[in-house]
């Protein structure tokens, strides 16, 4: 392992043996701490129905009632949301700043679990997972923004990886605490969480990109020297940055549509539209929203809760196992094994159903659902989890890069609503074992496409990566890039 120190902090930092060394500050792993709360938010809100509706739907818990169709709602409204969230996102973090967007969506996620803790009917529960969709959408875009842009290249892999890691942790926050609180407890306990998250961004400053997008010159190389140590000569730096900039003001100002379209940036937005498509269509979303009933509905031998956490646990974990191997294996090789893995566990997942649809005796393997759900979240976690973000940033184009996230990210929320809205509809109309197999179809034509498709970033500067997929080289800062958010999944 290699250590990285800074005389005047302190504090090591440890990164995989063939990972670059470079100078981590202290202050660049508080920019990337405070910014991953705000992924602890968002992983609590994406598991929130999971452990809640259970109690939500039960007449001796609740004053109002709650139907099935409601509670399709209840789980399906939050990413509908996203949906409208990550669209006003992208113009939001290029007119008032990264971090002043990210300032902004903390009182009103608060206000979100408030309403939702304090329903009286459902239209409040609603209104409530409305707001916090709206805020996790514009969060999921705003969030990896300002990380890409405050780290440096050298540990992106590590660092980039955090908001994965606290997303996850929310869920499993989620999960364990859902088992012996009711909706209504739950929702106080979620608007706890922006709390800290919104003090900490106040310490941190706005990114040196967008400073120098604004003419900021002086501000851009203060937040460097923040960020970088005061010891540090951030001149290259901000002269890269100035440059990077420049180049983009030469070039005429198109409609942001029309440069989309262009062959040239359609090739690596193409690839990131697929990557997201795939990641929600793997199916992971449904398994999260709705884990308690799934084992319900399975039968299975060991209590949905105590499924539900260690489910949560394994998530968590596996983040980590991402961390150690990305800058190991590669971006692809984690691609292929995520997709194997869910491939296996979703066609056993949906054999079981069918097992017991056909009321054939499943009891001697009633662990069985357990085991297929560890194994898919681990090979999730491990590939189509946090690699479609960290890839976004990798290989679109800086010029295009805030619109083109915008449109990612709105689609990413739209399959998101797509998947958990229709699940019950779906599990209702092909049972669960057609759900699981249709999902397992999904992550075979996954596998190809990343073969055939999806390059290798691993190592590779941005000018590397924008020379394969473009055909051609722009000077642009490293730092400019979107890391990976999280969760979600």
């Amino acid at each position: 392992m290699k250590i990285l120190m800074r005389a005047d902090t302190h504090v090591s930092f440890h990164l995989p043996d063939d990972v670059p060394a470079a100078k981590c500050t202290f202050s660049q792993v508080l920019a990337a701490f405070s910014v991953s709360l705000g992924s602890l938010v968002v992983g609590f809100s994406s598991a929130y129905t999971s452990p809640a509706l259970v109690s939500m739907t039960d007449r001796n818990i609740t004053s109002f009632e709650v139907t099935p169709q409601t509670a399709s709602w209840v789980g399906g409204l939050m990413p509908l949301a996203g949906l409208a969230g990550g669209i006003c996102g992208g113009p939001l973090i290029e007119y008032l700043g990264r971090r002043n967007t990210i300032l902004a969506i903390a009182v009103p996620f608060i206000i979100s679990w408030l309403l939702i803790a304090c329903a009286i009917n459902v239209a409040m529960v609603l209104a409530g997972r409305a707001l916090a969709g709206f805020c996790v959408g514009i969060a999921s875009l705003s969030l990896p923004v300002y990380l890409g842009e405050t780290i440096q290249p050298e540990v992106r892999g590590t660092l980039g990886l955090l908001p994965t890691a606290f997303g996850n942790i929310g869920i499993l926050l989620c999960f364990v605490a859902g088992t012996y609180m009711d909706w209504s407890m739950l929702a106080f306990l979620g608007g706890a969480l922006p709390v800290p998250f919104l003090i900490l961004m106040f310490v941190i400053p706005e990114t040196p990109r967008w400073y120098v997008s604004r003419n900021r010159e002086e501000r851009a190389r203060k937040a460097l020297v923040w960020l970088r140590g005061k010891e540090a000569d951030v001149e290259p730096e901000l002269k890269g940055l100035l440059r990077s900039q420049a180049d983009d003001e030469r070039q005429a100002r198109q409609n942001q549509l029309m440069e989309l379209l262009k062959r040239n940036n359609l090739k690596p937005l193409s690839i990131s539209l697929g990557l997201m498509f795939f990641q929600q269509f793997s199916g992971i979303n449904a398994v999260i929203f709705y884990t308690v009933q799934i084992f319900k509905d399975a039968g299975s031998t060991i209590d949905g809760n105590i499924c539900t956490i260690i489910v949560g646990i394994v998530n968590f974990a596996a983040t980590f196992i991402g961390i150690v191997l990305i800058d190991r294996l590669g971006r692809k090789i984690l691609l292929y094994i995520s997709a194997v893995a869910m491939t296996i566990t979703l066609f056993v997942l949906g054999g079981f159903f069918y097992c017991k649809a056909s009321e054939m005796d499943v009891s001697n393997v009633g662990w069985l659902p357990l085991a297929s759900f560890v194994v898919y979240v681990l090979g999730f976690s491990l590939g189509f989890g946090p690699i479609p973000w960290l890839m976004m940033g990798e290989i679109l184009p800086a010029k295009i890069r805030g619109s083109a996230a915008s449109v990612a990210t709105a689609f990413n929320w739209t399959c998101t609503f797509i998947v958990t809205k229709t699940f019950p509809d779906m599990i209702e109309s092909i049972g669960g074992h057609g759900a699981f197999w249709l999902f397992g179809v999904v992550c075979v034509i996954a596998l190809f496409f990343v073969i055939v498709y999806v390059p290798e970033t691993q190592g590779k500067t941005l000018e590397d990566i924008e020379r394969k997929m473009m055909g051609r080289v722009r000077r642009m800062s490293s730092v400019a890039n979107i890391k990976p958010l999280s969760f979600n999944m």
